[in-house]
């Protein structure tokens, strides 16, 4: 059978299971451990690429994901990562990184086998820990490989069930508030800078600035291109930044955002001019949106690009104070816009705006809204 065939019958198994089948109580917790780890999940994936190698190719070590290592039972754990385990995660929806677990600074450039004798330098410890006990139990023979990735996937499904009914629970209770009189732009802008005030909050201006043209993007006949993956580097994907915005019927950008949650550097302008200058197309303006004090100089530095870039205008803008000026440009938008935000928050992937994220902010939402 070919991986995608193995991943199918897995499925098919996972879904019909109404319980664990897995009788030792050390494994079971050592995986549900792994499974709901969520501050990590780079273990989850490792261990499913593993697993599925191991049915694949019954001869190999699961413990031996690295060909560096050598020998016939060693195997490209990212290329049944990559290949195999991407589609099939995303199809169904799992709440798993959708990057490879081998590119993490913790399992890049290993060449020797992942035995519970050594340490991955990574957190939290016990993560790892746990997911090298799991290989080894599956090459000690203590659990066989497909109980072991049906239970992993089984664990999943139950987890995103578990996450889409918390959302929907409190959608459910925002609809109570609808008809009522919507939200001041400035009520808005409280509610946006509790929401940025969380941690790891970094992916958020991207899309307060997203929003910004979703809602308004008929008046001012422009459109935003696609937003790319929180973690993708613009020398990967060829961005100019991140957030792009082209003309009504074009496709290419004119005016660039780039985020910052710290101050914006001399170094960050010089940076921007440079992209500037090498783009195939000419851009209007690149414009730095920070959560940070901007610095006077860093400002007047960057105004003194104009000439230099024939007529491109790069600035530093205040994160909510561009939140402010356009509530108040478009206010009789002030809805559409907060749905439009609440819309790309809920379609960024648990990797890039946490699920806690997510449910802070609509439950934040629902206590402005509802007065409370």
């Amino acid at each position: 059978m070919t991986p995608h065939d193995i991943l199918h019958g897995i499925f098919q198994k996972a879904s019909a299971a109404s319980a664990s089948a897995i009788a030792d109580t050390a494994i079971r917790e050592r995986l549900d451990y792994v499974c709901r780890c969520m501050g990590n999940r780079a273990g989850v994936r490792l261990l499913m690429a593993c697993l599925l190698a191991k049915l694949h190719q019954p001869d190999v070590d699961p413990r031996k994901p690295y060909t560096e290592i050598g020998g016939v039972d060693s195997f490209s754990g990212r290329t049944y990562d990559e290949r195999y385990l991407t589609a099939f995660i995303n199809e169904h929806r799992l709440p798993v990184n959708q990057t490879t677990a081998f590119l993490t600074p913790t399992l890049r450039n290993i060449n020797h086998a992942l035995t519970t004798d050594i340490e991955l330098v990574g957190r939290p410890r016990e993560l790892y820990k746990n997911t090298l006990a799991l290989l080894e139990d599956v090459a000690r023979q203590r659990i066989n490989a497909e109980s072991l990735l049906v239970e992993t996937v089984r664990t999943l499904m139950l987890m995103r069930d578990e996450k889409l009914a918390l959302i929907t629970a409190l959608l459910e209770a925002q609809k109570q508030n609808r008809g009522a009189l919507p939200l001041s732009s400035e009520a808005i802008i409280t509610l946006l800078s509790q929401h940025l005030a969380c941690k790891n909050a970094s992916r958020l201006p991207v899309l307060i600035v997203a929003a910004a043209y979703k809602a308004a993007q008929e008046r001012l006949g422009k459109h935003i291109l696609p937003l790319l993956a929180h973690n993708a580097a613009d020398l990967q994907t060829g961005a100019l930044g991140d957030v792009e915005i082209c003309l009504t019927g074009e496709n290419t950008a004119v005016t660039v955002y780039e985020m910052k949650m710290k101050r914006v550097s001399a170094d960050d302008i010089d940076a921007a001019a440079l992209k500037i200058a090498r783009a195939p197309h000419r851009i209007h303006n690149y414009l730095f949106v920070t959560t940070d004090t901007i610095d006077p100089g860093v400002a007047e530095y960057a105004a003194s690009f104009y000439e230099k870039l024939d007529g491109t205008e790069i600035a530093v803008l205040d994160c909510v104070g561009f939140l402010r000026h356009f509530l108040h440009l478009f206010h009789r938008l002030r809805a559409n816009y907060l749905d439009a935000y609440q819309d790309l928050l809920l379609a960024e992937p648990d990797s890039a705006v946490s699920q806690s994220l997510k449910e802070v902010f609509l439950a934040l939402r629902q206590a402005a809204e509802s007065g409370e």
